[in-house]
């Protein structure tokens, strides 16, 4: 799998977005998070992608200064109330952990997760304990994360043994009391 398809599993995850309207406040613009009625100043994304909601479609955009989105053919200036989607940032530690998963156990932990009705944007604490090893040691541990969609917490265990036989078991548990484990081998 090469990091463009990973990049797709990311993208189309639920959740991924702050999603909200934009006001001029004394000579500022203000993001207003519609879900969490949170004000952001917008100059904190600059040069950064965000997507802005035009011709009942959404447009990827960098926000530049003075007021301009730069979109692929054209410069959008923006407007009071105007409807914004700026993608959430992934935990540092939860995005390295991401990417030592082998192809397999990314897609393998993804669909167990999204499947509990869990995004990886609904990670709001993760201890990645594959970061203090060194490349060519061999390793085993646990790492642990804690999922918030709104509705359930959901908190994982991720053992690990790698590299022979490699082995990771997942035990997901919901704050309703529901628990599933899964284990997957992987050949090396």
């Amino acid at each position: 799998m090469n990091p463009q398809q990973r990049m797709r599993f990311i993208e189309h995850q639920s959740r991924a977005f702050h999603m909200g309207t934009i006001e001029i406040i004394n000579d500022q613009w203000v993001f207003f998070d519609e879900e969490t009625d949170e004000a952001m100043m917008l100059d904190e994304y600059l040069n950064q992608e965000i997507e802005v909601f035009r011709h009942h479609k959404w447009f990827k955009g960098i926000l530049a200064e003075d007021g301009q989105i730069q979109l692929f053919n054209e410069t959008v200036f923006l407007m009071d109330q105007m409807n914004l989607r700026i993608r959430k940032k992934l935990l540092y530690s939860f995005e390295m952990l991401l990417d030592e998963y082998s192809d397999d156990t990314f897609v393998y932990f993804l669909q167990n997760l999204n499947a509990l009705e869990f995004s990886i944007y609904d990670c709001i604490y993760c201890y990645n304990h594959l970061s203090f090893f060194p490349a060519e040691e061999n390793k085993h541990g646990v790492n642990f994360l804690v999922f918030d969609n709104g509705e359930k917490i959901c908190a994982v265990q991720h053992h690990f043994n790698h590299p022979e036989p490699a082995k990771e078991r997942f035990e997901y548990t919901l704050n309703c009391g529901k628990r599933v484990i899964v284990e997957k081998m992987n050949p090396y």
